[in-house]
């Protein structure tokens, strides 16, 4: 049995030794068991033994498989596409999912023009016939890719790789992706364009987008009757792309000269509309695989697995904001900060948060403030949500109807940096700001609009009370005579005689009495016990 807090991960998919070593030279407790994936039983039987699952596509992360691993903290798909893996799920449990998106990228690439060759030259039926005996030179007229158009939809890491290869072999590329710039577009020598232009004008259209909810069918029945008649089709991406039965029909009719596949809705794909027709290339998905690329996401999927379960660096991961190990010690102060920021609010205040803001200044701005939000929302939630972390969070925020935005600025004060969260329930408006200072201890620095400098305590007591006389006095008398401890306190007012604030810093949490005690005087506006995690 491995020590309790030594890590503790499950292959359960044929993954390369090499990778199964760097677990193992990294000190995390490996089990090799390349074919539990396949016995759901079996799986569903250790799976609470594990702090990651490191699979490929036959295991099936479900939301079942999911809920019974207490212990899991990171699942690591060693490949691009998580189809198998319940994400939301995932996230609700507060489990990372990391994939692999450049390991197989080149391999995925080749496989693509490689199939629009096969595709424009017949090549495959051309073969299938000569070794029958047949030597049918006219029934295999192909045609050139030198000068055609290839449409790319989507022009990312593999769709670039493309664009790179087809323009090396003389054609001209366009693509349609949201997310690529016209400087990015640029350096890549392609012409930036929308869908229906790839429609339009493509000789040959490659898709490479990965399946969701605004991709599916992307290509249907309306989309091919906008296209150029002889227009030829390559998915290597992800099958669910294109409705087949549409392609099909125009493979039949003529207005696609041909196709080629590697993916499809179903798989295994055992029965296909795009099937047994001619001048249709089909592939078992092997964009993959190459040795080489295998070798690469094996290695790769271990070691962001390892980088996470022993540095708390993220990389490649589907739902959580990615923190390098380069980038993680200076950025892990200020995710303790955030979340001691996110837990004072979520602690005092008691009805329904309707929006949340966050103001990060000065340095802190160009940090990575995707985790730094992440961690305030999960402090904010979790005096309602115990078990929630930074990969839950945001999840459960979002269910909530919450609203979430963040403003970036250069330093406008005395701090280097600082962050400032503030929140909107029905009735009220709140906020926090905090530092970190050179000694990588998070501080309050303004509560209410009230500048103040305070550590953060374990066990602390906040008080709110209009600024007059003898209340810092009243409020010793009350915590002495019910035994609390004082270890130190921190006051602040907006001006004299207007709003004031004490936080005391106390042994161990107030009690139930001594809370009534205080209120019994009707002195203070907001008495809150709180307590945080300074670990």
């Amino acid at each position: 049995m491995a020590p309790a807090n030594k890590p503790r991960v499950l292959v359960s998919d044929k993954l390369s030794e090499t990778a199964v070593d760097i677990f193992r030279q990294r000190g995390i407790d490996v089990d090799f068991k390349p074919d539990i994936g396949k016995d759901k039983d079996a799986l569903h039987e250790i799976i609470d033994q594990y702090d990651g699952l490191a699979i490929r596509s036959a295991t099936k992360a479900t939301e079942k498989l999911i809920n019974k691993a207490d212990r899991l903290k990171v699942i690591g798909r060693a490949g691009i596409g998580v189809d198998n893996v319940d994400i939301q799920a995932a996230s609700r449990r507060g489990v990372i999912v990391m994939n692999t998106p450049f390991g197989n990228s080149i391999t995925t690439a080749e496989h693509a023009i490689s199939l629009m060759l096969a595709c424009a030259r017949q090549i495959p039926e051309a073969n299938s016939s000569t070794h029958s005996g047949k030597w049918e030179k006219s029934r295999f007229m192909g045609v050139e890719i030198t000068n055609k158009v290839l449409g790319l939809i989507g022009c990312g890491n593999i769709g670039s790789i493309v664009a790179d290869r087809a323009i090396g072999l003389k054609m001209k590329v366009i693509a349609y992706d949201p997310f690529l710039s016209e400087e990015r577009a640029e350096q890549l020598g392609v012409e930036k364009v929308e869908l229906d232009d790839v429609f339009a004008r493509a000789d040959f259209i490659t898709l490479h987008v990965p399946l969701t909810d605004k991709t599916r069918h992307v290509v249907d029945a309306d989309a091919i009757s906008k296209m150029k008649d002889g227009v030829r089709i390559i998915n290597c991406a992800r099958g669910g792309l294109v409705v087949e039965e549409a392609l099909a029909e125009a493979l039949k009719s003529g207005k696609v000269a041909g196709a080629a596949f590697d993916v499809f809705e179903v798989e295994p794909a055992e029965s296909s509309p795009l099937f047994n027709l001619p001048n249709v290339v089909v592939t078992p998905h092997l964009g993959a695989a190459t040795s080489e690329a295998q070798e690469n996401v094996a290695i790769q999927v271990a070691e962001q697995m390892s980088d996470y379960l022993i540095k708390g660096a993220v990389s490649n991961a589907i739902n959580m904001p990615s923190i390098t190990a380069e980038e993680a010690p200076r950025l892990l102060p200020f995710i303790k900060l955030a979340g001691h920021l996110g837990a004072f609010v979520g602690q005092v205040t008691d009805t329904p948060i309707k929006k949340v803001e966050i103001l990060y200044d000065g340095s802190i701005a160009q940090m990575n403030t995707n985790a730094l939000t992440s961690a305030a929302l999960a402090g904010l939630i979790r005096p309602q949500v115990a078990d929630v972390n930074m990969v839950s969070a945001p999840v459960m925020v979002k269910e909530r109807g919450i609203q979430v935005s963040e403003t970036k600025q250069d330093k406008s004060g005395v701090y280097e940096s600082y962050m400032k969260l503030s929140i909107t329930t029905a009735e009220l408006t709140r906020s926090i700001a905090g530092t970190v200072f050179s000694d990588g201890k998070p501080r309050f620095i303004q509560i209410k609009g009230i500048n103040l400098d305070a550590d953060v305590g374990r066990h602390m007591l906040y008080t709110t009370n209009v600024d007059q006389p003898g209340i810092i006095g009243m409020l010793g008398q009350i915590m002495g005579s019910g035994d609390e401890n004082i270890a130190n306190f921190q006051l602040g007012r907006d001006q004299a005689g207007g709003n004031a604030i004490a936080l005391l810093y106390l042994d161990k949490a107030v009690s139930d009495k001594t809370i009534a005690d205080l209120r019994a005087t009707e002195k203070f506006q907001q008495i809150k016990a709180l307590e945080f995690d300074v670990d």
